[in-house]
């Protein structure tokens, strides 16, 4: 029999505090990281090079994502702003500051035209990257308390909240599908063939839920997670989920099965940021300063 597994072949000391998320790019070449010194860094992670830092936030910077040419970046963070930043040269290309709060989440949309962020102020804000305006061109207030996470489809918008409900937007259709958990919502995501959600709760359990119905599918437990934002997300085929822990571990269930495969230990840190290779089977985790970098491999067993 084949069993696969992880293995922890490289750590980057990333020199900017705790390490709040750490993120893949689009085509899993480059990895940013957030960081509570202020700063966001751009890595080859595979060579543990650091090939760019961006300072220009206030405070601590909480989430980044790149955009689809990887021309540009998006960052938000506890100054209450979101910054578009241009990969090459560092600069700053624009500055939103609509939100009354801390900027908990932000990611590009629509082949990287629009930018979406969320916030502790309970909204969600859609920011036009083409205009001079600075002034958001959607603003989603249904969330009645703060808005952890956000994940977006081609024309869907699902978003996650400490009031403990799972939005999903329609933008085509202008519907909006709301789903009540029971316990504060810390990270949502789409599955890769955008046909369910996985939502990782703050009752210490993710839930996979068809998209469609809202039927709850899956739930996977064993891990500890009542009080910190603490990441979820998928294996590069849809085949695993995966999470944080605050009990320093990641831990692995089989998608399906919902059995868990393993735990990857952190020295008994909080794990709180992960991402996945979009294609390969890497995996990156962020415990204190550093960045763990995991690799499948598979061992023969008769």
């Amino acid at each position: 029999m084949t069993e696969v597994k992880l293995q922890h072949i490289l750590q980057i000391d990333c020199q900017q505090g705790a390490v709040r998320a750490v993120r893949f790019n689009g085509d899993g070449n480059y990895c940013l990281t957030c960081g509570s010194d202020k700063s966001l860094k751009l890595w080859n992670p595979n060579r543990q090079l650091l090939l760019k830092s961006y300072m220009g936030h206030g405070y601590e910077v909480l989430d980044a994502q790149a955009s689809f040419d990887n021309s540009q970046l998006v960052s938000g963070g506890a100054d209450k702003t979101i910054i578009v930043w241009d990969v090459a040269t560092a600069q700053v290309l624009r500055r939103y500051r609509g939100h009354a709060g801390t900027v908990n989440c932000v990611c590009f949309g629509g082949e990287s035209t629009v930018i979406f962020s969320g916030s502790v102020d309970n909204t969600v804000m859609l920011w036009d990257c083409r205009s001079k305006s600075r002034e958001p061109i959607q603003v989603l207030s249904e969330a009645k308390d703060g808005v952890s996470s956000i994940d977006i489809s081609d024309h869907e918008i699902l978003t996650g909240s400490i009031d403990g409900q799972v939005r999903l937007y329609d933008v085509r259709k202008g519907q909006l599908t709301e789903d009540f958990l029971g316990s504060p919502i810390a990270c949502v995501r789409f599955t890769k063939d955008k046909q369910c959600l996985l939502c990782s709760c703050l009752d210490s359990t993710l839930r996979l839920m068809d998209k469609s119905s809202g039927e709850l599918l899956s739930e996977y437990v064993g891990h500890k997670n009542k009080d910190y934002k603490v990441d979820n997300c998928l294996s590069a085929k849809d085949t695993q989920v995966l999470s944080g822990s605050e009990e320093g571990f990641v831990h692995r269930w089989d998608l399906v099965e919902a059995k868990q495969i393993d735990t990857l230990p952190h020295a008994g840190r909080v794990v709180t940021s992960l991402s996945y290779h979009p294609s390969d089977e890497l995996l990156l985790t962020a415990c204190e300063g550093s960045v763990w970098m995991w690799k499948q491999t598979a061992d023969e067993e008769s």
